[in-house]
């Protein structure tokens, strides 16, 4: 996962790294390039001595809280396991798979509730049989964190190896960058810091993969509250003498990223793609920028490497950036979601995606990863029984064409009654085929998506992934409309063999979709709000916010006795837009009003009928 945060909180816009000009590729013109990379240095090294300079004052102010915290921790004295709900709302936390048992681990992460942010160090176990959490707290853990790496090896009963990641004042305005290396022992059920000089600086956003008997870090980035600096550095960390190694690769370097996909190829090479960068244009002026290109770095001899540009081929992911990434069966990484921003007057729209992308890491390619539908349904389609046409995409061989590219938008109500819109786009390869067949198909596909037949992870950024046998667990991440961050506690799983269906384990609970407006008063909160989002809060202003949100309901235009839908939309219409338009704001569009007014509507008829 990765880290990102907007003026008022952790949202998708902040992750990435700024391309500081080009980086020499071939050794022609050798004296020129020479002095443009030499220059590039100097200018990264410049900006790496100012923002460790100012960070340093502003981490000094987090060491004192963090200690607090850790002193908390410290009182712990045995592990102790508890059943427990499913765990908060949270993105940028970490999923890893048991590599013995049946189980998921789900560790740290963030939430901001729109005007605190929430750290976690808390550790979940997930039981994949008996659909069951547990909350596992152990003695002197890490500090609480998000945007980390954790990589599982299978040795001495598994182990969670944990590197970096970043800590955030309540206020979101001051960042703590770790540069720690832990392990927990999922045997012992310990954790355990190791203590190796030679490591990466203090940052967030890195990835991490486990390659050979070797931990390679790659990239990440450094704030502070004016200044940040984005790395393209590569580590080591060898598993048997645990020791960190800085890699001094030939070739072409990728420009400094964070939030990319990174896997292990086969041969014990590592792949890196895509990922986000910023740019300072002028003063508070920032520019992002989504990275679609591809390396290998390779090892050419045990500490000689390379890295090389690739140009895989196949139907490659649209741009985007938090989008989250696994290895999938048969020698796949696999990404899922994220977000595409669109920058207007000032302000960020965001495009979500919930679509899954293969790479195959032996063929250099690039498919989209389409569902065939449920068995049962690909049966009556076989044969011939039956004009139901509601399965998305034909199953391969069947001689149907797929569904062209299509938009789609759903509503979700929160428990405050804001209604969310997720705009969804299901795209599918680009193949051959008549026009006519491809416009024809397009409206079933909508109809059937509409209608919510297909059930789906809604589209989101910063999720947990998570394989296991074969199996996708997608938990949590996070989605955005107008200025709302809405945060997620779903699991969701697919089987990868069979490409058929997302099954729901946990429904997403609209009670868990608190949201504080920037002008609400947080006065008289304290500092301990960072500690965790559930236990937290303020009682008295829940009990107020459900006060109000009775009083709302109490105003909605009643149904009348025997009413339909469609005559109850007719007489109150004018009601309902005009509440859409005060939740989406001043600056909505028309007809997203009339769309969300219609949606509010129905979920207030349903519920009441």
């Amino acid at each position: 996962t990765w880290a990102g945060r907007g003026p008022a909180g952790p949202v998708h816009c902040h992750v990435g790294l700024a391309r500081r000009g080009a980086w020499p590729s071939k050794m022609g013109k050798k004296s020129k390039k020479e002095r443009k990379a030499k220059g590039a240095e100097k200018t990264a090294a410049k900006m790496e001595k100012k923002v460790s300079k100012r960070a340093k004052r502003e981490e000094e102010d987090l060491e004192a809280l963090i200690a607090e915290f850790q002193t908390l921790d410290a009182k712990k004295t045995q592990v102790i396991e508890t059943g427990c709900p499913p765990p908060s709302p949270r993105l940028n936390a970490s999923l890893s798979a048991h590599p013995e048992k049946e189980e998921l681990i789900l560790f740290g992460g963030e939430y901001f509730n729109g005007q605190k942010t929430f750290l976690y160090n808390d550790l979940f176990i997930y039981n994949i049989r008996k659909n069951s959490w547990v909350k596992i707290d152990i003695p002197n853990p890490p500090p609480r964190r998000c945007a980390h790496q954790a990589v599982v090896v299978a040795q001495g009963g598994g182990q969670v190896w944990v590197f970096g990641g970043e800590f955030a004042s309540p206020d979101g305005e001051q960042f703590y960058h770790y540069k720690d290396l832990w392990v927990l022992h999922l045997a012992s059920r310990t954790w355990e810091q190791i203590k190796a000089t030679g490591g990466p600086s203090g940052r967030s956003g890195h990835r991490m993969v486990l390659c050979k008997r070797q931990l390679m870090v790659f990239g990440g980035f450094h704030e502070s509250a004016r200044d940040y600096i984005y790395y393209n550095d590569a580590y080591a960390f060898n598993l048997d003498t645990f020791a960190w190694v800085k890699l001094a690769p030939s070739g072409m370097v990728p420009s400094p990223r964070s939030g990319c996909q990174m896997a292990a190829t086969p041969e014990g090479n590592v792949l890196v793609y895509g990922g986000y960068s910023k740019q300072r244009i002028k003063k508070d002026v920032d520019k992002g920028t989504l990275h679609i290109d591809m390396f290998l770095l390779k090892a050419e001899a045990s500490d000689k490497w390379t890295w090389t540009r690739l140009t895989p081929s196949g139907v490659k992911p649209p741009p985007r950036s938090g989008f989250s990434v696994a290895i999938g069966p048969n020698n796949r990484s696999l990404l899922f979601g994220g977000v595409h921003d669109e920058e207007e007057e000032e302000r960020l729209e965001g495009d979500f995606f919930n679509d899954i992308y293969f790479y195959d890491l032996v063929k250099n390619r690039w498919f989209l990863g389409q569902l065939k539908g449920p068995k049962s349904e690909k049966k009556k389609k076989r044969r011939g029984h039956g004009t139901d046409h509601s399965t998305t995409v034909s199953p391969e061989g069947s001689g149907e064409t797929p569904p062209g590219p299509v938009e789609i938008v759903k509503e979700v109500v929160a428990e405050d009654g804001t209604v969310m819109t997720i705009k969804e786009t299901i795209s599918c390869p680009t193949v051959e085929r008549q026009s006519s067949e491809s416009e024809g198909e397009e409206g079933d596909a909508t109809g059937d998506e509409a209608s919510g037949q297909q059930v789906e992870p809604c589209p989101r950024s910063n999720a947990m992934l998570a394989v296991k046998h074969g199996m996708l667990y997608v938990y949590g991440g996070m989605f955005e409309v107008g200025d709302r961050q809405f945060t997620l506690n779903d699991l969701y799983a697919l089987d990868l063999h069979k490409m058929e269906e997302w099954k729901v384990l946990v429904e997403m609970d609209p009670k868990t979709q608190e949201w504080l407006e920037e002008s609400e008063s947080d006065e008289g909160e304290d500092v301990e709000g960072a500690e965790g989002g559930e236990e937290d809060e303020d009682d008295d202003s829940e009990e107020e916010g459900s006060d109000e949100e009775d009083k709302e309901e109490e105003e909605h235009p009643a149904l009348q006795h025997g009413e339909k839908y469609e005559d109850y939309l007719s007489r109150t219409e004018q009601y309902w837009v005009k509440l859409a338009r005060r939740h989406l704001g001043p600056d909505a569009k028309e007809k997203k009003a009339v769309k969300v007014g219609h949606a509010m509507a129905k979920t207030f008829y349903e519920g009441s009928a």
